[in-house]
Protein backbone atom coordinates (compact mmCIF):
# COMPACT_ATOMS: atom_id res chain seq x y z
CA UNK A 1 0.00 0.00 0.00
CA UNK A 2 1.13 3.43 -0.78
CA UNK A 3 2.26 5.31 2.26
CA UNK A 4 -0.61 7.25 4.42
CA UNK A 5 -0.15 10.83 4.94
CA UNK A 6 -1.21 10.66 7.90
CA UNK A 7 1.64 8.12 8.85
CA UNK A 8 4.45 9.93 6.86
CA UNK A 9 3.31 13.57 8.85
CA UNK A 10 3.28 11.44 12.41
CA UNK A 11 7.57 10.10 11.42
CA UNK A 12 9.85 11.70 13.32
CA UNK A 13 12.16 12.05 10.32
CA UNK A 14 11.24 13.93 7.25
CA UNK A 15 11.08 11.68 3.84
CA UNK A 16 14.96 12.21 3.45
CA UNK A 17 15.47 10.08 6.36
CA UNK A 18 11.79 7.69 6.06
CA UNK A 19 13.19 6.22 2.83
CA UNK A 20 10.40 4.11 2.88
CA UNK A 21 8.20 4.10 -0.59
CA UNK A 22 6.00 1.48 0.07
CA UNK A 23 4.33 -0.69 3.15
CA UNK A 24 3.69 -4.17 2.31
CA UNK A 25 2.83 -6.25 5.55
CA UNK A 26 0.99 -5.15 8.43
CA UNK A 27 -0.04 -8.32 10.67
CA UNK A 28 -0.69 -7.02 14.04
CA UNK A 29 -1.54 -10.93 15.36
CA UNK A 30 2.28 -11.41 15.05
CA UNK A 31 3.43 -8.46 15.17
CA UNK A 32 4.98 -8.54 11.52
CA UNK A 33 5.95 -5.37 9.22
CA UNK A 34 7.13 -5.26 5.96
CA UNK A 35 8.12 -2.18 3.76
CA UNK A 36 10.15 -1.64 0.95
CA UNK A 37 13.17 1.12 0.79
CA UNK A 38 13.77 2.57 -2.96
CA UNK A 39 18.07 1.84 -3.32
CA UNK A 40 19.33 4.96 -5.37
CA UNK A 41 22.99 6.40 -6.06
CA UNK A 42 21.38 9.27 -4.27
CA UNK A 43 20.87 7.47 -0.77
CA UNK A 44 22.00 9.21 2.21
CA UNK A 45 25.92 8.47 2.76
CA UNK A 46 25.53 6.19 -0.91
CA UNK A 47 25.99 9.19 -2.51
CA UNK A 48 29.18 10.55 -0.83
CA UNK A 49 30.66 6.96 -1.76
CA UNK A 50 34.65 7.31 -3.28
CA UNK A 51 33.42 4.09 -5.70
CA UNK A 52 36.21 2.15 -7.39
CA UNK A 53 34.77 -0.91 -9.58
CA UNK A 54 36.99 -3.85 -7.75
CA UNK A 55 37.66 -2.41 -3.84
CA UNK A 56 34.58 -0.08 -3.31
CA UNK A 57 32.08 -0.82 -5.20
CA UNK A 58 28.92 1.61 -5.07
CA UNK A 59 26.22 -0.21 -2.35
CA UNK A 60 23.51 0.64 0.54
CA UNK A 61 25.75 1.89 3.88
CA UNK A 62 25.57 -0.41 6.49
CA UNK A 63 25.30 2.59 9.14
CA UNK A 64 21.75 3.67 6.72
CA UNK A 65 20.36 -0.02 7.64
CA UNK A 66 21.16 0.41 11.29
CA UNK A 67 19.00 3.64 10.49
CA UNK A 68 16.54 2.07 8.76
CA UNK A 69 16.14 -0.40 11.66
CA UNK A 70 14.36 1.91 13.09
CA UNK A 71 12.24 3.20 10.31
CA UNK A 72 10.99 -0.39 10.74
CA UNK A 73 10.32 -0.02 14.71
CA UNK A 74 8.61 3.20 13.71
CA UNK A 75 6.52 1.44 11.10
CA UNK A 76 5.63 -1.28 13.70
CA UNK A 77 4.94 1.67 16.46
CA UNK A 78 2.83 3.44 14.37
CA UNK A 79 0.70 0.51 12.91
CA UNK A 80 0.87 -2.25 15.07
CA UNK A 81 1.22 -0.36 18.43
CA UNK A 82 -0.64 2.54 17.81
CA UNK A 83 1.50 4.81 19.24
CA UNK A 84 1.26 8.23 17.90
CA UNK A 85 4.38 10.56 17.63
CA UNK A 86 2.21 13.59 17.44
CA UNK A 87 0.89 12.28 20.99
CA UNK A 88 3.87 12.10 22.86
CA UNK A 89 5.74 8.91 21.70
CA UNK A 90 8.96 8.76 20.58
CA UNK A 91 11.16 5.41 20.40
CA UNK A 92 15.03 4.98 20.24
CA UNK A 93 17.42 1.77 19.91
CA UNK A 94 18.37 0.63 22.96
CA UNK A 95 20.61 -2.68 22.01
CA UNK A 96 21.90 -4.29 18.96
CA UNK A 97 21.57 -7.89 19.91
CA UNK A 98 23.72 -8.81 17.24
CA UNK A 99 23.82 -7.67 13.47
CA UNK A 100 25.24 -9.46 10.47
CA UNK A 101 25.66 -7.93 7.02
CA UNK A 102 25.41 -10.90 4.62
CA UNK A 103 25.69 -8.98 1.38
CA UNK A 104 26.16 -5.59 -0.34
CA UNK A 105 23.07 -4.18 -1.60
CA UNK A 106 23.74 -2.53 -5.27
CA UNK A 107 21.92 0.81 -6.16
CA UNK A 108 19.01 -0.25 -8.07
CA UNK A 109 16.27 -2.78 -7.11
CA UNK A 110 14.41 -1.87 -3.78
CA UNK A 111 15.19 -3.55 -0.75
CA UNK A 112 12.49 -5.45 1.57
CA UNK A 113 12.82 -4.67 4.82
CA UNK A 114 11.07 -6.61 7.54
CA UNK A 115 10.24 -6.32 11.17
CA UNK A 116 8.87 -8.93 13.44
CA UNK A 117 8.53 -8.46 17.14
CA UNK A 118 9.94 -11.10 19.17
CA UNK A 119 9.16 -9.71 22.54
CA UNK A 120 7.02 -6.88 24.15
CA UNK A 121 6.52 -5.37 27.46
CA UNK A 122 4.09 -2.58 27.71
CA UNK A 123 3.43 -0.03 30.15
CA UNK A 124 1.35 3.41 30.00
CA UNK A 125 4.24 5.53 29.44
CA UNK A 126 6.67 3.12 28.05
CA UNK A 127 6.62 0.04 25.46
CA UNK A 128 9.83 -2.60 25.34
CA UNK A 129 10.03 -4.11 21.98
CA UNK A 130 12.65 -6.83 20.44
CA UNK A 131 13.05 -7.45 17.02
CA UNK A 132 13.84 -9.81 14.33
CA UNK A 133 15.41 -8.07 11.52
CA UNK A 134 15.67 -9.19 7.88
CA UNK A 135 16.72 -7.15 4.72
CA UNK A 136 16.76 -8.97 1.48
CA UNK A 137 17.36 -7.57 -1.89
CA UNK A 138 15.91 -9.89 -4.29
CA UNK A 139 16.72 -13.61 -3.41
CA UNK A 140 19.82 -12.28 -1.35
CA UNK A 141 20.07 -11.71 2.27
CA UNK A 142 21.55 -8.06 3.02
CA UNK A 143 21.29 -7.68 6.93
CA UNK A 144 20.08 -9.29 10.09
CA UNK A 145 19.18 -8.19 13.63
CA UNK A 146 18.02 -8.55 16.67
CA UNK A 147 17.68 -5.51 18.39
CA UNK A 148 15.48 -3.26 20.65
CA UNK A 149 14.30 -0.06 21.10
CA UNK A 150 12.69 1.48 24.31
CA UNK A 151 9.31 3.95 22.77
CA UNK A 152 8.56 6.32 25.96
CA UNK A 153 5.66 8.67 26.15
CA UNK A 154 6.68 12.24 27.31
CA UNK A 155 4.17 14.17 29.04
CA UNK A 156 5.06 17.84 28.55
Amino acid sequence: MALDPDFVADCPYGPGGLLIDEILTIDKESGLVRVQMPTTEELPLTREQRVHPTRHPRHVSGGLMVHMTGMVGFVHAYYVLGLRHRDGWIGYGARINSARFHALAAPGEPMILEGKTTQLRQSKTKVLARYDLRFTQGNTLVYEGDQTALWTLIRE
